[in-house]
């Protein structure tokens, strides 16, 4: 299937384009995200099961909302269903949900199976039970059942096999016992990549993204001359040729620092945002073939890369379906990192002022946070969205801008107060920015949604960190200074406020999207770096660490209301763990405190240099050693020690602390690992096949070799669960790090790191 016309090819698509998705999930509502082609009015229903999950019994929940047009073949809703006679659901029970599916337009009705099914995709499963219902259950009461996925960096055309898929896996494994199938998922960051993009993948998402629009935006420049062309399409601007426009008039960062390849296919325009995460989720969008790169590029190089890619995005569709199926069966949450929009977002004052201040920056922005708003966080925090909140609003204010075809200024000046997007000052065309203690923070409408959110049970809470839009700049300093990651009034309305709001629980996790602590080394570059004023080539101030004062008020903050703290990071595209002991000089906290860090990326987009640091020739050269710092609380800063100052400047400060790195264990192999028949399509699998007995004789390819100490740099998915280890409720946290083997036959393994809490 080519996309010639969207009225074509929308004709051979089920009604369910994307989802269903279990999102915000609690004892008392379930919400479930779809993105569909027609207007409907979507009714859910969830069932209690008996027979672990394999028999339906009565409904227990219900609710109908309408679906929102995004475009004319874009229809999203994220749908609640509450109890009408104040049940609650209970943990270690198996739930099953249902939908149906009224169109407004002529009120027939559909099942979830008929919504589902059409003629390119006849046969869709979505359950793990032959009543062919997704399921889930709630986390349970106890902290040693909890099981918790969670992974970040996702990007299609990334090197390696996707690590999603194996989800599915963990799911269907144990999907009739409630106590051992994965409880919730999170997704940390860099759901889409706004900015490397494949050029087929913008090829597909330009045409989709007009087809599901209906009409075709209009891309604001900037005209330096009265000639110069004011407006592009889309389809002006083609795969492989974005790279000037996305630099010099989005005023992107992405492609400074000799990383023009980075975006020679950038994400633009509100439709290509829009269809991203349509072709991310689901199998349905993609096309069931590709044009050739000699159709498409006009030079060697150009098309053998386009077919390299192609290659790389029909392997990556090939397993989607096993990505759709676990997404229905889990709640999942995420929150956003910079790809979601684009390399850099926020990163400093500098990035805001360069793209901010441009017409087509300012736009892209708002087109990625009003994509990842219906995305992703209307199912986070359904309650934004509910009547006469900012989430509501923005639904509609999206709904009037496409409807206008994109020339309602007030639907687009709605959008960009419930993103959140600052104003402009009228003389400069340059972002506002107010004053929150010493800090400078971007302006926003008191109205604007809050990306921020805290999941609780009854034996642990997760608080998800928005560490993008509430960075706060340093007044004193130049627009390339490293920023704190929040800023003094989101610390209090972020930590403080939800760390106060309940007692304290058996688990207190924090999403952090980039990396508290990470290696030495990486921290040496981006001093250095940070010295040459080159903060756009490595990602400069995205790590807590390289601002002292904003990395001392993080941890004083959390242990003021913790003992316990793990958080959960990605950005990295590696995994590991690490735990920082912490003891307290002054009384102000508890004698002896702890924190673990779990880092779990990528899930697609593992690198040369990630896949050395795998390996055992890591620890041999450059091994990670105990790290100490000491700290003050007024003013919060942290100064790093060698260890033979450490004991004797300690007893100076206000705090100490020591960092270390927790070793991987041998690599096992789960039950259903060894040689998954679903992974490679015919082609790859023929290829490894074809080079096998080349394989088997390179050392760096022998699994002994490839299980190193300390990360896993390949592409990983992180598993979480906890073990109690005495009577004293005392823990320890194990993240088990799936990934696929580099020897042949291709196995899925796990590493094991364990960590005392």
């Amino acid at each position: 299937m080519n996309y010639q016309s969207g009225d074509e090819y929308l004709q051979d698509m089920p009604l369910i384009l994307a989802g269903p998705m279990l999102q915000h999930t609690e004892p008392e509502s379930v919400t479930v995200w779809l993105a569909l082609q027609q207007a409907c009015q979507v009714e859910l229903k969830v069932y209690d099961t008996t027979n672990n999950g394999a028999v339906l019994g009565n409904y227990l929940f219900q609710g109908r909302r309408s679906t929102i047009a995004l475009g004319k073949s874009l229809h999203i809703v994220a749908v609640t269903a509450r109890s009408l006679d104040m049940y609650r659901l209970r943990s270690d029970r198996i739930y099953a949900y249902d939908l149906q599916f009224i169109h407004q337009a002529d009120q027939n009705r559909q099942t979830l199976q008929q919504a589902l099914c059409c003629d390119r995709f006849p046969d869709v499963n979505i359950s793990y039970f032959a009543h062919q219902k997704p399921t889930f259950v709630l986390p349970p009461d106890h902290l040693q059942d909890l099981r918790i996925v969670h992974g970040s960096c996702r990007k299609p055309h990334g090197h390696g096999f996707d690590t999603l898929p194996i989800l599915d896996c963990l799911i269907e494994e144990n999907a009739n016992q409630p106590r051992k199938r994965p409880h919730q998922l999170f997704l940390t960051g860099d759901q889409i990549y706004g900015d490397d993009v494949a050029e087929p993948l913008l090829w597909v998402s330009s045409m989709l993204g007009d087809a599901l629009l209906g009409w075709s935006e209009r891309l604001p420049v900037t005209q330096n001359k009265p000639g110069d062309v004011a407006y592009y399409t889309p389809k002006q601007l083609p795969p492989g040729h974005r790279a000037d426009v996305v630099t010099h008039q989005a005023g992107f960062t992405a492609g400074l620092d000799n990383k023009r390849a980075k975006i020679l296919s950038h994400l633009l325009s509100l439709g290509e945002y829009y269809a991203s995460y349509l072709l991310i989720w689901s199998p349905v969008c993609w096309p069931d073939t590709f044009l050739q790169g000699r159709e498409m590029m006009k030079t060697r190089k150009a098309t053998k890369k386009w077919d390299r890619q192609v290659q790389n995005m029909q392997q990556f569709i090939h397993t989607l379906w096993k990505v759709r199926r676990a997404l229905a069966n889990i709640p999942m949450y995420s929150i956003f990192d910079d790809h979601d929009v684009s390399d850099d977002w926020n990163l400093n004052q500098a990035w805001c002022l360069r793209v901010l201040g441009q017409p087509l920056g300012q736009r892209s922005v708002q087109n990625a946070m009003l994509a990842y708003a219906v995305s992703q966080a209307w199912g986070n925090t359904p309650w934004q969205f509910a009547a006469d909140q900012p989430g509501e609003k923005l639904l509609k204010a999206a709904s009037d801008w496409s409807a206008s075809q994109g020339t309602d200024i007030e639907a687009y000046e709605a959008i960009a107060r419930y993103v959140g997007m600052p104003a402009n000052n009228p003389h400069t065309n340059l972002p506002e920015f107010v004053l929150d203690g010493s800090v400078l923070i971007l302006d926003r409408h008191p109205e604007a949604l809050t990306w921020h959110y805290t999941v609780r049970s009854n034996c642990h809470e997760v608080i998800v960190l928005d560490t993008r839009t509430w960075r706060g700049y340093p007044a004193e300093k130049k627009p390339t200074a490293p920023p704190m990651l929040l800023c003094p009034q989101a610390f209090e309305r972020q930590l403080s406020l939800p760390l106060q709001q309940t007692p304290k629980m058996p688990a207190t996790m924090v999403i952090a999207p980039t990396n508290v602590f990470g290696l030495k080394i990486i921290d040496k570059i981006h001093n250095w770096q940070l010295q040459r004023d080159k903060v756009f080539a490595t990602d400069v101030g995205d790590a807590w660490n390289i601002n002292t004062q904003a990395l001392a008020k993080f941890l004083t903050t959390l242990f003021e209301q913790r003992q316990k703290i793990v958080v959960l990071s990605g950005d990295i595209h590696y995994s590991s763990v690490v735990r920082l002991s912490f003891a307290d000089n002054s009384r102000s906290f508890a004698t002896e405190s702890v924190l673990v860090q779990l880092t779990s990326s990528a899930m697609k987009n593992e690198e040369t240099i990630t896949r050395i640091l795998h390996t055992r020739l890591k620890h041999w050269l450059l091994p990670e050693k105990i790290r100490h710092w000491i700290g003050w609380l007024n003013p919060p800063d942290m100064v790093e020690q060698k260890t033979s100052q450490s004991q004797r400047t300690q007893t100076k400060a206000d705090w100490n602390c020591a960092l270390e790195w927790i070793p991987r264990q041998s690599i096992q192999t789960p039950n259903f690992g060894t040689s998954p028949s679903w992974l490679m399509t015919p082609q790859q699998k023929a290829k490894n096949d074809q080079w096998q007995w080349l394989q088997q004789l390179m050392f760096w390819k022998s699994p002994w070799f490839q299980d190193g100490q300390e990360v896993v740099g390949v592409n990983n998915l992180g598993l979480i669960h906890f073990e109690l280890t005495d009577t004293s409720n005392s823990y320890k946290v194990m993240q088990d790090s799936y990934w696929f083997s580099s020897w042949y036959p291709t196995q899925i393994v796990y590493s094991r790191f364990l960590s005392q809490l």
